[in-house]
């Protein structure tokens, strides 16, 4: 995709504030604040918790409850089952009632998500997915919303969740349930706004390693055009449909296939902690030894050891220890 098709497919999200920069960093985007007076009601939904590929997406929206009524004239539904089409026009709904109508969306980078699943100790995507909700509640709260109900969508057990959430915020009367976004209006409302932006994302997706800035060092000719034709070769490499980026889509296997380096592995468009990358990277992969500083000043005292020092560790060595009984 060129850059020129890159901004048209993210031109006029507001929850993407510069489409021609890649996205690195997680980040939250939040609309007006509404000016009606509360109580609010407010919906949280996710989208690409599945996929292998791009961010994962959470979005809140709020509106007055005395607004309920004429929510449910508005076409909110889960936004899978709608079209992209219906759903952008649905996001310019979101925006079209200031006084009433309030959306956030927290966007976790697919870098940021991997680095979390294979830190150590590990931070689950359950754990991420209840942190980005913690911090859109905390957030709009902050923005002087009265908040008396909540309604949350989520897989797996919900009781456990649900008295999570309401240890967290007391005054605030949780509902946390599957299919949600089918149930209320106004988890279909956050359910859109998380769907958009995340599509937009990966519409146009810029890619991180082909827009490193210049170091300030002007390059010869051979280098420059060395550098041009390295980065039209791996653009070639990642040019083709990633589909929906879940690991069952045939688009998606297809791109993961032909966008592996094999030196390089692959773009930080790809979450590295999904098993399905795991796995390629493993069979198709050069195989990589990754050694500490610590461990290579061992490596090196040992080797470099002469004489009757040759065959003993660096530890026996620096301390002069000839055998266990000196300890």
């Amino acid at each position: 995709m060129d850059c020129a098709t890159e901004k048209v497919a993210n031109a006029g999200i507001p929850s993407i504030a510069d489409p021609s920069l890649p996205l690195i960093d997680s980040y939250t985007y939040h609309s007006p604040t509404p000016t009606a007076l509360g109580p609010y009601i407010l919906g949280v939904d996710e989208a690409g918790r599945g996929p292998v590929l791009g961010p994962m997406v959470y979005g809140v929206a709020y509106c007055p409850v005395a607004y309920k009524e004429s929510l449910e004239k508005l076409g909110f539904a889960d936004s899978k089952t709608l079209t992209a089409q219906v759903r952008s026009s649905l996001l310019e709904t979101l925006g079209s009632d200031p006084p009433n109508l309030g959306w956030s969306v927290r966007v976790l980078s697919p870098k940021a998500i991997s680095a979390g699943m294979l830190r150590r100790p590990p931070v689950n995507l359950n754990q991420q997915s209840q942190a980005a909700t913690v911090l859109l509640i905390r957030e709009v709260l902050a923005r002087g919303i009265q908040l008396s109900e909540v309604y949350v969508d989520a897989l797996g057990k919900t009781g456990p969740y649900q008295e999570y959430l309401s240890s967290l915020f007391p005054d605030i009367s949780f509902t946390v349930t599957a299919k949600a976004d089918q149930k209320f209006k106004i988890v279909g409302a956050a359910s859109v706004a998380a769907k958009v932006t995340r599509d937009a994302w990966i519409e146009g997706w810029v890619y991180e390693e082909l827009h490193a800035p210049s170091s300030g060092v002007t390059e010869g000719t051979t280098t420059a055009a060395t550098t041009a034709t390295a980065k039209a070769s791996v653009q070639t490499r990642w040019a083709g449909e990633t589909g929906s980026g879940y690991p069952s889509d045939p688009k998606t296997q297809a791109w993961i296939k032909n966008s592996l380096d094999p030196t390089f592995g692959y773009p930080s468009l790809v979450r590295f902690s999904w098993a399905t990358i795991k796995v390629v990277l493993e069979k198709d992969a050069h195989p990589v030894e990754w050694i500490d500083d610590g461990q290579a000043s061992l490596i090196k005292a040992f080797e470099s050891g002469t004489g009757r020092d040759k065959d003993r560790c660096a530890v026996a060595r620096d301390l002069s220890l000839k055998s266990v009984n000196t300890l």
